[in-house]
């Protein structure tokens, strides 16, 4: 019950400690601190959504719907990576997962010459109107820019690793030479250690001391 009036009814902190009595700046510490520790303790099950069931209920529904767009699953190459790019952004944390499956769907079928505005526009949110319509237009776009401007690996990497691999240690390095080596020495070192703990070779030194 607990878990069912969680989903449907949204309190906010400001709400919910309202009508505490005292500091209620310690009080909101105080329940931010044990959050996890009570959703433990009441066995809730937490399920994160992504972005993918998304992907493939708008794939569906275009190939239904949305007659002028062909070649439906050619566009999951780039689904993917730009879903794979998504998650190297902040997006996943401000946008919900449709929108951003949307925006996967509609830069992937750019990439292929494909058209989904009209789609989108009457088909999906034509009964919502120019108000959601422009909400989703704003949050698509602001979606691919985020992705768009994701910094480029260092195009030197490969010089950097090699400066990285003369800089270090090689004794410690358990793949070079000198670590073999030193691993080599220590064993041999043990050896001599172990055999001269053993009991003839101590007898032997005793004798040797006794005959002196």
């Amino acid at each position: 019950m607990t878990a069912e009036v969680l989903s449907t009814i949204n309190v906010s902190m400001q709400q919910f400690i309202a009508n505490v009595q005292g500091n209620q700046e310690r009080a909101t510490k105080i329940i931010l601190n044990n959050e996890l520790l009570l959703m433990q303790e009441l066995q809730f099950h937490l399920t994160v959504h992504n972005p993918f069931r998304a992907v493939e209920g708008l794939l569906i529904d275009i190939k239904t719907r949305c007659d002028s767009v062909h070649s439906v699953d050619s566009f999951r190459p780039e689904i993917q990576t730009f879903l794979d790019s998504v998650f190297l952004t902040d997006a996943c944390m401000i946008y919900a997962p449709s929108q951003i499956a949307l925006a996967a769907v509609i830069h992937a079928a750019s990439r292929q010459k494909q058209n989904l505005d009209s789609y989108v526009t009457e088909s999906l949110f034509g009964e919502q109107g120019e108000e959601a319509i422009l909400h989703i237009i704003t949050c698509v776009r602001n979606i691919r820019v985020m992705v768009k401007n994701i910094p480029d690996p260092t195009p030197n990497i490969k010089t950097l690793c090699t400066r990285l691999e003369q800089c270090r240690n090689q004794d410690n390095n358990p793949d070079s030479l000198a670590y073999k080596r030193k691993l080599e020495e220590l064993v041999d070192e043990d050896a001599l250690l172990l055999e001269d703990h053993t009991p003839s070779n101590q007898q032997a030194r005793m004798d040797s001391c006794s005959q002196a």
